[in-house]
């Protein structure tokens, strides 16, 4: 994007792109937003508890669309209080998520530019510490009244205007809810509250996937950012998967395999199918971690198709 000499109230008509994370659905208040605003509203698909919503538009589109959302939030939160016996009105908060290489220009150097936006709006903004997880953007958190969110919104796509993102940014993409799931002595194991349930059918599955796999708790799987664990020398590990279950790791034209290569960082290569055998190998190749990383998403993966399989209303979202 060219420089722009953007005034002060951010006035210009820019085409600026802002992410946001939200919870639930909101669609029917999206469609009135995009009629309103003048703005292009995306919402990610996926049974994720968290959606990502991109606004698209020049600048003006864009505090508009802003605009209703931070009194639609309102409006939700008046609504919510109604029923409950709090007095003092809890603020708006929005999340948006910016790339990392943004975040410096927002918060300015020793911090002055965020106290200058807190100051002058009377809105709480933070930037996290961490990116947001296999990405390279990070969450910044604005509260306040819904007048204070839209002057903060301004005075942030200005920043975002006059600092373009530097090299390429690794969007966030927010998980599907999934209930945690533990693998133990070759059993797989749903928790529901304190209590691990045992799960047959993601136990055949987990033992299909793994049968010569070493499994990394989930916990430890630490997503790999480039030059951050350059130490490990790369290692090869090997699955055997029966041929019916490949087409579900693949991905139509091949868009899961490529995502599980991009999040874990590891190079994934798929044998071609042999005359007579049911299975095929799959050889994974990276440092310990990509490597873990990758065996966890692809048992991920047999983990969605095994709830689709106990909720055949599901399938065709695969």
């Amino acid at each position: 994007m060219e420089p722009n000499k953007v005034q002060s109230e951010g006035g210009l008509n820019v085409t600026l792109t802002i992410r946001l994370l939200m919870h639930g659905k909101k669609g029917e208040t999206v469609k009135k937003m995009r009629e309103e605003s003048g703005a292009r509203i995306n919402i990610s698909e996926g049974n994720c508890p968290e959606r990502i919503v991109t606004i698209t538009g020049p600048t003006d589109a864009i505090f508009k669309a802003f605009a209703m959302i931070a009194y639609k939030f309102e409006e939700d939160i008046i609504n919510s209080m109604s029923n409950s016996p709090a007095t003092s009105k809890p603020p708006v908060t929005l999340r948006l998520v910016v790339p990392a290489s943004q975040c410096g220009s927002l918060i300015g150097k020793g911090g002055s530019k965020i106290k200058e936006m807190r100051e002058s709006t009377g809105a709480q903004v933070q930037v996290a510490g961490d990116m947001l997880p296999n990405s390279t953007e990070r969450a910044v958190t604005i509260s306040g009244t819904p007048e204070a969110i839209i002057q903060c919104v301004k005075q942030i796509c200005v920043v975002m205007l006059e600092s373009p993102p530097k090299g390429a940014t690794i969007p966030y993409r927010p998980k599907p809810a999934s209930t945690p799931v533990i693998f133990s002595g070759g059993q797989a194991y749903t928790i529901q509250g304190q209590y691990a349930i045992p799960h047959p059918d993601l136990t055949k599955l987990h033992q299909l996937a793994m049968q010569q796999t070493p499994f990394t708790p989930l916990g430890q799987t630490t997503p790999a950012f480039p030059g951050l664990d350059a130490s490990p020398p790369a290692s090869t590990h090997e699955l055997t998967i029966p041929n019916d279950l490949i087409g579900c790791i693949i991905g139509r034209q091949g868009t899961k395999i490529n995502e599980i290569r991009q999040m874990s960082g590891a190079q994934i290569k798929i044998a071609n199918a042999m005359e007579g055998s049911s299975e095929r190998q799959i050889t994974i190749t990276g440092t310990p971690a990509n490597i873990s990383l990758a065996q966890y998403l692809i048992n991920a993966r047999f983990r969605d198709v095994a709830a689709m399989w106990n909720d055949p209303s599901s399938m065709t979202t695969s």
